[in-house]
């Protein structure tokens, strides 16, 4: 208050309260570099408070930087070799250009909490350090932090839309997570920003971003924080020396908040039921990544199976020098328990019991891999098949059934045969999960149309439902138990199976054979002018015959969002027969290294006859077509692919 205050001289920096009364004269100096608080209650006469007490451990530093090339967010974040994270600057320098970002767009950090966590992967913790290091000199008062640093990438999305009070509900988070890349001192680490709706940030933030990291020049850190024991669960309040501040930092469970929100959605009475059949077993390879606590959690806390229906479920650093990637080249244990090799062709167990049903997560538990007894699903069918049984999940039933679905451009068009037949919107997009987070939210945030309850997927392992705004990898097995569960009533019958299922799946909707094929590792130069050059012949190739093919259209994919209006372009080289079959070129955004170009065949097969071609057989042809197009032997010097799947 100013009322009764004659004449007010301040020097230096200074922080007032409302509960400060000026009388008379009043004349204020501070002549050291920290601002210092104004006492409360009345003051008046001479105040020097150069050596009065100020914020200690909360005291922010500005830290000279200067911008680092390389430093652009792809659909996923940023990733990069571990290396490079961990050299001067350059966490730092992108986690700033976030906080700077994030308070630009008008979200106010000093409000809510800020969540952390990530899948384990070397230099995790010490990451995690500095993330709240920073977040402190950016005015953050709240953070949850997962346990020992794990949090699933579905289970911060969970966090951060379920977890309460209101007031403390979460502004948005950081992910530390390089997916299903491998992990380690010599391999990938990266990170992510998930905004308050749980999903990952909208192309309008990363390029912000983006633009902040070519003109940083300094960073906030508060450098005399104190170092947070991850391992415990529990609260550390860190109050500032002159009692004006306090900040909160809370370990909270790595899977309490995603499980309890699944137990809502499935009906895990009727799983366990399946399971626990003499008939049925299941293994679920969590791949040393993070999701064994969530599978452990959910299948042998939830559902008393054995420890052994999850199999390397304890995370590691480096995924135990493995590639933690669910796919049949990466998830070797799991396929030979299978019966199967990494073609998904049947292999000789030696008399082996063969498990009703395996399933597989990656790094950060978003994607999932599902095989029956000596049977490979792909992800297309995969998200086809959960479409067409959406009602024996009670999320879905008990809202009116399925309304929307989605997938990604590149994913086969399985699901849109089950959309069409069962009236649900469908939606092609380009790969990103953002870009369905926004049909999910196209009523709640932008007041559009209602396309919930949703299910949405891309054919590289990633399914999910508008639950969260991230694929979930323990979703989708928790999905395929219910419908398992559904058809496997009657316990006296024999076990209808996961084969069972997707044959009599193909019998009603045909079969859409499809490939992909991953050159990993390429020079992105070359890679690069592969692409530009399809690119450049889009119109000669349009109408062009190979073979028995014709190509009705050549394009490079452009979206329209048709719930914000924004366009993404090159998003894909597309060469569409006029059969309906498909050849799609595509740079992947979420490689650590080099490039990876991904090569994408289709061909869709009505004939009943024609079900159970082998799929090799089935695509040979259009494979040495799509060789022809892209000429990637002459760029890249290989036409031998690193993975099929």
């Amino acid at each position: 208050s100013l009322v009764n205050c004659k004449r007010l001289t301040i020097k230096g920096l200074v922080r007032m309260s409302k509960k400060t009364k000026f009388v008379g004269e009043v004349s204020i100096s501070n002549s050291s570099d920290e601002s210092k608080p104004v006492p409360t209650g009345e003051v008046t006469g001479t105040l020097d408070l150069t050596e009065a007490v100020g914020l200690g451990a909360l005291k922010p530093s500005a830290i000279g930087s200067a911008p680092i090339e390389g430093q652009k967010p792809g659909t996923s974040g940023l990733r990069k070799k571990t290396k490079v994270f961990m050299g001067e600057h350059y966490l730092n320098n992108f986690v700033q250009s976030t906080f700077s970002a994030v308070k630009a767009s008008g979200t106010d950090v000093s409000e809510g909490t800020l969540v952390v966590g990530g899948d384990g992967r070397y230099f995790n913790d010490e990451a995690i350090q500095t993330i709240i290091k920073m977040g402190v000199a950016n005015g953050v008062k709240r953070f949850w932090i997962g346990q020992n640093g794990l949090l699933s990438t579905p289970a911060v999305s969970a966090i951060i839309r379920e977890r309460g009070p209101v007031w403390q509900k979460a502004f948005g988070a950081f992910i530390l997570t390089a997916s299903h890349n491998p992990g380690g001192p010599e391999e990938d680490f990266g990170i992510k920003y998930n905004c308050e709706n749980g999903g990952p940030a909208p192309e309008k933030l990363t390029n912000q971003i983006y633009s902040n990291t070519t003109t940083i020049k300094e960073y906030m850190m508060c450098t005399d924080f104190p170092t947070i024991d991850i391992t415990k669960a529990g609260n550390t309040t860190v109050k500032s020396e002159d009692g004006t501040a306090e900040v909160n930092v809370e370990v909270i469970s790595t899977t309490a908040v995603h499980v309890a929100l699944l137990k809502t959605i499935f009906d895990f009475p009727s799983i366990k039921a399946l399971l626990d059949r003499p008939d049925f077993t299941m293994v679920y390879d969590s791949m040393y990544g993070v999701n064994g606590p969530s599978a452990k959690a959910v299948f042998i806390d939830e559902m008393g199976q054995p420890e052994s229906s999850c199999l390397n479920a304890t995370p590691k650093d480096d995924f135990n020098g493995g590639h933690a990637d669910p796919n049949l080249t990466y998830a070797k244990e799991l396929v030979a328990i299978m019966g199967l090799d990494k073609k998904g062709q049947k292999i000789d167990v030696g008399g082996k019991p063969i498990p009703s049903f395996g399933a597989a997560a990656d790094g950060d538990g978003d994607r999932n891999m599902i095989l029956g007894t000596q049977f490979f699903v792909t992800p297309s069918d995969s998200l086809a098949i959960i479409a067409a049984y959406a009602d024996s999940i009670p999320f879905f039933r008990t809202q009116g059934g399925l309304k929307g679905v989605a997938r990604s451009m590149p994913t086969s068009g399985a699901v849109d045969l089950v959309a069409k037949d069962m009236g649900f919107d469908l939606f092609e997009t380009p790969t990103g999960w953002k870009y369905f987070g926004n049909l999910m939210d196209s009523k709640d945030i932008y007041g559009g149309t209602d396309y919930t309850p949703f299910i949405c997927g891309e054919e590289s392992f990633g399914t999910g439902s508008n639950h969260v705004r991230e694929k979930d990898g323990i979703w989708a097995v928790l999905a395929w138990l219910s419908i398992l569960a559904s058809v496997n009533g009657d316990a006296s019958k024999p076990l209808v199976t996961v084969e069972d299922i997707v044959r009599k799946h193909w019998a009603q909707y045909g079969r859409n054979y499809y490939c992909r094929w991953d050159f990993e590792g390429m020079d992105k130069a070359g890679a690069t002018a592969m692409v530009d050059k399809m690119r450049a012949d889009s119109q000669a190739n349009t109408g062009r015959t190979m073979g028995n093919y014709t190509i009705a259209t050549a394009d490079d994919f452009t979206y329209v969002d048709p719930v914000d209006g924004s366009v993404a372009k090159k998003q894909g080289i597309r060469f569409l027969m006029t059969d309906g079959s498909r050849v799609i070129f595509r740079l992947s955004g979420t490689a650590g290294s080099g490039a990876t170009v991904r090569m994408y065949i289709e061909q869709y097969e009505p004939s009943k006859d024609k079900l159970d071609m082998d799929v090799s057989k089935a695509l040979e042809d259009l494979v040495k077509i799509a060789l022809e197009l892209c000429d990637i032997k002459t760029f890249c010097g290989t036409e031998t692919p690193t993975v099929i799947t």
